[in-house]
C-alpha cells in the first residue's frame, strides 16, 4: 500500500490508521512524488483538505474545509481517511480512528478540559470509538485515577529486568535470551545487575526520592536460580529505602520456572505479588506457540504459590492465539476464575514484526479478528459479573482485531506499577539490559528517557557506560527541581 502525503506532516497518523485496515501489508510513505501508483492513500492540504483512496476498482475522494490549526487539520485528515477505509472494508474499528497506545490517558486529558460526559461523547462521535470501548475506557480511568493520586512529586518506581527465558514464545519480540544459549552470561549479568542497583539506589537516596513500587520483569525473572534470585532481591531490599514501597511484584511468568526454593526466596525478600502466566490452558495451543509447559504444570505452579502464602497472584491470557477457539479461550478464562486469581490480565495477540509468528509469514485475517473480539467481549462480561475491575489498559500496533490489553483485578489487588508505567505518572528508574529509565517532571508532561543496552552481552561488555549514564538522573533533577 502506498501512502502519498502532500503539503502536510500527518504521515505518522495516516500510516498507523491505514495499517488498522491493512495489518499484513507494508505501508510505503511518499512525501515527494509526481505520480500515484495504486493501491494508494492520498492526502493533501491546499485551499481545502483532500483525501482519496484507490484500491483496484474502488475509488473514493472526500474533502473538508481547511482548519485554523494543525491539530484540527490532522483530525480532519484522519477522519476523512477513516470514513473512506470503513466504507471500502465494511469494518468499523472498535477504537475508531484512535491509534495511540494510551486511550485512557487521552480520555483523562479531555475529561479534564470539558468534563467526562462530553469527553465520552467526543470519543464516540468524533473519534468513532464504539460505545462499549468508550465505557471500558471510562471505567478504567476511574479506577486508575485512585492509584495515580497516590503518587507524589518525589515518587519513583523501580524496574529490574531479567532478560532470560526457558524458550522464546512464537509471538514474543522482547529482547531476551533462552537459558540454553545464554547460560554462561547469567552469573556475570547478575553480579553487574546488583552493582547497577546499588548505583541507582545511591542516586535515589542522594536526590531524596520516594520509592512507590518495585517490578521485576523480563524475560522471566524466575529463570534465575533461587540463589541468584535471592542475591538480586536482597540487594534491592538492602540498598533502597523500602519503608514507602507499596508493592513488590516479580513475574514468575513461565510455570516451568516456579519451584519451592524460588518461592521461598521471593517470600523471604518481601515479594507479595507475583504473576504466573498460562496464556491458555489448551495444551495444543501451548505447543503451537512454543511454550515448554503444560496446563497441568501451570495449575501445579499456581497451587504451589498458594501453599507458600501468596495471596496476590496475576495470571495472563492471550486472545487470538494460533489454533485457539472462542470456546477454548472461554475455558481458559473460566479456569482462572475457578482458581480465584486476584488479577487476570487479558491481552489481544500482537503480531510484532520481530516475532517468529510474523517472520514465518503468519497473517491476520478477518475471521480471527472477529473471534478475538468475541473472546474479549466474553472476558469483559464475565469478569465484570465476577466483580473484577479494569484498572489499566493499553494498545499496540498490529493487534488482532484492533483490540486492547486490559488488567482486571479484584478491588485492592491492582498492580500499582502497571498503572504508573502506562500512565507515565512518575519517574521509573530501570536497571538491567533493555531497561529504559523514564525521568518525569511532575510539573509538566516532559519525560526524559535514558536507555540501557538491549542485549545481555552488550550490558556486560559495556557496563561502565551504564554506570556513567546514571549522571543523567542527577542532571535531570538538578535542572527541574534544583
Amino acid at each position: 500500500m502506498n501512502l502519498y502525503v502532500k503539503n502536510n506532516r500527518f504521515w505518522f497518523e495516516l500510516e498507523n490508521l491505514t495499517r488498522l485496515f491493512f495489518p499484513n501489508e507494508k505501508i510505503n510513505v511518499h512525501k515527494e512524488f509526481s505520480v500515484y501508483e495504486p493501491p494508494y492513500v492520498f492526502s493533501e492540504l491546499s485551499d481545502k483538505i483532500t483525501v482519496s483512496v484507490r484500491i483496484a476498482d474502488f475509488y473514493r475522494e472526500m474533502t473538508s474545509l481547511l482548519k485554523s490549526d494543525d491539530n484540527s487539520n490532522e483530525l480532519a485528515v484522519v477522519t476523512l481517511l477513516y470514513k473512506i477505509l470503513s466504507e471500502y472494508s465494511g469494518i468499523s474499528q472498535p477504537w475508531g480512528l484512535l491509534t495511540g497506545v494510551r486511550p485512557v490517558k487521552l480520555l483523562r486529558k479531555i475529561s479534564g478540559e470539558i468534563g467526562t460526559e462530553a469527553a465520552l461523547d467526543r470519543f464516540t462521535s468524533e473519534f468513532f470509538v464504539s460505545k462499549d470501548k468508550a465505557e471500558l475506557a471510562c471505567m478504567t480511568e476511574k479506577n486508575e485515577r485512585k492509584i495515580i493520586e497516590l503518587s507524589k512529586p518525589e515518587s519513583f518506581s523501580l524496574y529490574v529486568g531479567i532478560p532470560f527465558c526457558p524458550s522464546r514464545c512464537s509471538y514474543c519480540s522482547f529482547v531476551m535470551s533462552s537459558v540454553e544459549r545464554a547460560q554462561k552470561l547469567i552469573e556475570p549479568y547478575v553480579d553487574l545487575l546488583c552493582e547497577e542497583l546499588r548505583a541507582t539506589a545511591k542516586a535515589a537516596r542522594d536526590l531524596g526520592l520516594r520509592l512507590e513500587s518495585v517490578y521485576f520483569g523480563g524475560g522471566t525473572p524466575t529463570t534465575l536460580s533461587a540463589e541468584q534470585l535471592n542475591k538480586v532481591l536482597s540487594t534491592v531490599n538492602s540498598e533502597f529505602d523500602m519503608t514507602t514501597c507499596r508493592e513488590f511484584t516479580v513475574e514468575a511468568g513461565r510455570p516451568d520456572t516456579v519451584t519451592d526454593d524460588k518461592l521461598i526466596s521471593l517470600k523471604e525478600n518481601n515479594v507479595e505479588r507475583i504473576s504466573i502466566n498460562p496464556q491458555t490452558v489448551n495444551d495444543d495451543v501451548l505447543r503451537a506457540i512454543g511454550r515448554k509447559h503444560t496446563a497441568e504444570q501451570f495449575y501445579d505452579a499456581f497451587n504451589l504459590a498458594r501453599k507458600h502464602g501468596f495471596n496476590n497472584i496475576n495470571t495472563d491470557l492471550i486472545a487470538g492465539l494460533p489454533s485457539d477457539t472462542v470456546q477454548s479461550f472461554r475455558n481458559s478464562l473460566d479456569s482462572m476464575l475457578r482458581l480465584n486469581a486476584e488479577s487476570i490480565t487479558v491481552h489481544a495477540l500482537c503480531m510484532k514484526r520481530a516475532s517468529s509468528l510474523s517472520l514465518d509469514g503468519k497473517i491476520l485475517n478477518r475471521e480471527e479478528a472477529l473471534s478475538a473480539r468475541e473472546m474479549l467481549g466474553y472476558a469483559q462480561s464475565r469478569l465484570s459479573a465476577e466483580k473484577y475491575i479494569p484498572y489499566y489498559l493499553y494498545r499496540q500496533t498490529r493487534m488482532v482485531g484492533n483490540l486492547e490489553n486490559v488488567g482486571w483485578s479484584k478491588p485492592g489487588c491492582e498492580s500499582l506499577y502497571n498503572v504508573y508505567v502506562m500512565d507515565e505518572t512518575h519517574t521509573i528508574l530501570a536497571c538491567g539490559s533493555g531497561g529504559v529509565t523514564k525521568l518525569r517532571d511532575s510539573g509538566s508532561d516532559f519525560l526524559k528517557r535514558v536507555f540501557n543496552f538491549k542485549y545481555p552481552y552488550e550490558y556486560i561488555g559495556r557496563f561502565d557506560e551504564i554506570l556513567q549514564r546514571k549522571s543523567e538522573i542527577y542532571d535531570f533533577y538538578s535542572h527541574f527541581y534544583g
